[in-house]
């Protein structure tokens, strides 16, 4: 990766210094175009494989179809040795309801793998870092084709273009916060995840422990709780002993299975918490300009689903634009006709995604005592049609992939 000079010209630039941003420079530079990368718009370091200033405690669920692109980008080879296979799916409902998928019943090595994001930002930024026709620049180029904007769910670009009339983005803040830690356990976790559903007035919340590499190998947990703002501050203040004691009280009240000791989890790292929101953009794309990833589209975390859906947008627009140039290379990549196939290819998953996992917080946010009766009812009853599991679980994989290409 160079640095600009003024007089370089660009296919496309790239502004964003997440993994989608970097996913997208990686691959655009892989097949063959000219890229501006500007990591720094969205407010960030630029990625750089530096030490963080902040512990880094997210976990990301990685489906098929991510760790495909990965692979083909030729990083998972960085990042498999600090990700954990997931071999089963067990969630817990609030009143004797069970839902559970396994690795097994699906005929596949593994559900998923549960991956490090620090990881994945620095083995990212150093593969940039020696990859060609990748340049990174301080601000948009002029006259640049095509501006695939990644910058996340705070994008001042995405803003620019809603105050100009381009962009509507309906976003809808949920009264839930995310609350994420490292958590290690006393027994191994066995590449198990665990969710559980709580509904109450009081807190209704949505805990899920992912199993991780580290600090303790095969027995320790990414925590992701979601959880009422005050109690996500509450929780955030709180010295360890004082956040382990919370957390124990908290999966006491799910009854967890009696093999499972949940009060020996003890707390390993810093505790972060953000607010949660779900939300889409519309349209995604227009003359010259397309977003991807949290700047496209938000969703709750309790699918898991959010990174998977940001990596397929990116294999849906490079798989676009590949297509283009070899079918019709007197097209421009900044054509509105051509990138709304871009659109088109990604929007169904991602409103799929959007509604499941928006009626899913309402539905388990919801205490009155005939709806939790009738959900915990709905869950036996998924958990008993082996079919439709299979359904469900090939959809969270990816399985559908549409890059058949090979193309990044």
């Amino acid at each position: 990766m160079a640095v600009s000079s003024s007089k370089q010209s660009f296919d496309i630039c790239v502004s964003g210094s997440g993994i989608v941003g970097k996913a997208l420079a990686l691959a655009l530079s892989r097949d063959g175009w000219r890229v501006a990368w500007a990591a720094g718009l969205d407010g960030s370091l630029g990625g750089e494989a530096s030490t963080p200033q902040r512990e880094d405690v997210r976990a990301y669920a990685l489906n098929a179809q991510t760790v495909a692109l990965l692979q083909r980008l030729r990083v998972w080879e960085g990042i498999a040795p600090h990700a954990t296979p997931l071999h089963d799916m067990r969630i817990e409902g609030d009143a004797a309801g069970h839902l559970g998928f396994s690795a097994w019943q699906q005929c596949v090595t593994e559900l998923g793998f549960i991956a490090d994001a620090g990881v994945m930002e620095q083995v990212l930024a150093e593969a940039l870092r020696y990859a060609p026709h990748v340049v990174k620049v301080a601000e948009v180029p002029a006259n640049v084709p095509l501006w695939a904007i990644c910058e996340g769910k705070h994008s001042a670009q995405r803003t620019q273009l809603r105050a100009q009339g381009q962009v509507q983005f309906e976003r809808q803040a949920y009264e839930h916060w995310g609350v994420a830690a490292r958590l290690t356990h006393t027994l191994p976790h066995n590449g198990v995840a665990r969710q559980w559903f709580f509904a109450s007035d009081t807190s209704p919340d949505v805990l899920a422990l992912l199993p991780f590499h580290a600090p303790q190998p095969g027995a320790s947990y990414g925590l992701v709780w979601s959880t009422p703002p005050d109690n996500a501050k509450r929780l955030v203040a709180m010295d360890a002993a004082e956040f382990e004691q919370a957390l124990h009280a908290r999966l006491a009240a799910g009854q967890p299975e009696a093999d499972q000791p949940w009060h020996s989890l003890k707390l390993v790292s810093s505790v972060a918490a953000w607010p949660l929101a779900c939300g889409c953009a519309k349209p995604w794309v227009g003359p010259g300009w397309a977003l991807l990833g949290d700047a496209a589209h938000l969703v709750h975390p309790l699918a898991g689903q959010g990174l998977n859906l940001g990596l397929g947008d990116v294999a849906a627009l490079v798989r676009v634009l590949h297509e283009a140039r070899e079918a019709e290379p007197w097209r421009s990549i900044g054509d509105e006709r051509l990138l709304q196939r871009y659109e088109r290819a990604r929007w169904f998953d991602t409103q799929a995604m959007l509604t499941l996992t928006d009626s899913l917080v309402h539905l388990f946010g919801n205490a009155n005592p005939v709806v939790r009766d009738l959900r915990n009812m709905g869950m036996n009853a998924v958990n008993g049609l082996g079919p439709l599991k299979r359904w469900l679980v090939n959809q969270a994989l990816g399985q559908h992939d549409f890059s058949s290409t090979g193309h990044p």
